[in-house]
């Protein structure tokens, strides 16, 4: 074949690969617009102009069961009502449900990648529950759903433009990153670093990383990140270092290392809770009148301290002893 003929047969594919993706968008209810089809194929990597999406709408309008509304512009488009279309993978009400749930708690813990890639399915999912029939029982479920905080809710901090999409693609192509970053002093720092781990601490981002010719763990708050640039040059993966142990060694403040026997006394009305979520398999409850004697076996963390100091003058006669052999 040709150097010629081999080039019209990849235009030729990429043409009916980027059809079908305008295809799929299509809708079987409420209307869609060429604007918002290109938006779509753009996210999902077709880099195309509006005039190629509306010529390619105009050749499949002619020969689907697509309807083009045309009493206004932008022009809708929609498939015709009692076709089954191409028949390709649908979301259920339930997987569109879980969707909309899903993307409000991993978006941070996603490549960026990945997140672009998955934002027609992100749309596909809100549209299926707009476009349900009533009674919308799916779609009233977010409404009925909430979740709070158990402590003081602060205001996420803000990370500088185009970082995370540098630090999450270094991290999941496992290449160096480029960053300028100021540290805990205040001061502007250049460095190369092996990105091994993002770690969500509350509403804080951490990128977990080695600095380039070292192998120690260094932890680094995205917000002081104030540029990063993802290079071309790969890392070997450390086959030593594990993100979920790193976590629990106590480098973000949050393990003492070890286990102890801890005995306090709380509030009746304020230790209530502990009798439904105990905190631990262990525990033990003593009932003294107005107050609830509390004994379990805990991991000392900086959390705990701060969960028993939280309660004021409704705790009192904490006792923490190490059990032998625990540590961790």
């Amino acid at each position: 074949m040709s150097a010629a003929m081999s080039g019209q047969h990849s235009y030729a594919l990429d043409n009916a690969l980027l059809i079908l993706e305008i295809l799929r968008r299509i809708p079987r209810r409420n209307f869609t617009t060429s604007t918002h089809l290109r938006e779509q194929v753009a996210a999902a990597g077709y880099e195309v102009s509006l005039r190629t999406v509306q010529r390619h709408l105009d050749a499949i309008c002619a020969r689907f069961a697509i309807e083009c509304d045309t009493r206004s512009k932008p022009f809708g488009y929609r498939w015709m009502e009692g076709t089954e279309g191409l028949k390709l993978p649908l979301l259920t009400a339930s997987e569109s449900l879980l969707l909309q749930l899903a993307k409000s708690e991993v978006s941070q813990l996603l490549p960026a990648r990945a997140l672009t890639s998955m934002a027609p399915l992100f749309a596909t999912a809100r549209r299926e529950l707009e476009a349900s029939p009533e009674p919308q029982i799916e779609r009233r479920w977010l409404k009925k759903v909430q979740r709070i905080p158990d402590s003081q809710p602060l205001l996420a901090p803000k990370i500088t433009p185009g970082v995370f999409e540098a630090v999450s693609d270094a991290l999941y192509r496992e290449c160096k990153l480029n960053i300028h970053y100021r540290n805990a002093q205040g001061q502007r720092k250049n460095a190369t670093v092996c990105p091994l781990g993002l770690v969500q601490q509350g509403i804080r981002l951490y990128l977990v990383c080695r600095f380039d010719g070292y192998d120690n763990e260094r932890i680094l708050a995205l917000p002081r990140i104030i540029q990063a640039e993802a290079s071309e040059e790969s890392f070997s993966w450390p086959t030593d270092f594990d993100l979920a142990v790193y976590c629990s060694g106590g480098d973000f403040g949050i393990s003492h290392g070890r286990r102890v026997s801890l005995r306090f006394r709380i509030d009746k009305i304020c230790g209530q809770h502990l009798r439904e979520s105990p905190l631990a398999v262990d525990q033990t409850v003593r009932d003294l009148d107005e107050m609830l004697e509390i004994t379990a076996t805990v991991e000392e963390t900086e959390l705990l301290h701060r969960w028993l100091r939280g309660w004021g003058e409704n705790v009192s006669r904490i006792d923490m002893k190490p059990v032998v052999g625990g540590d961790t």
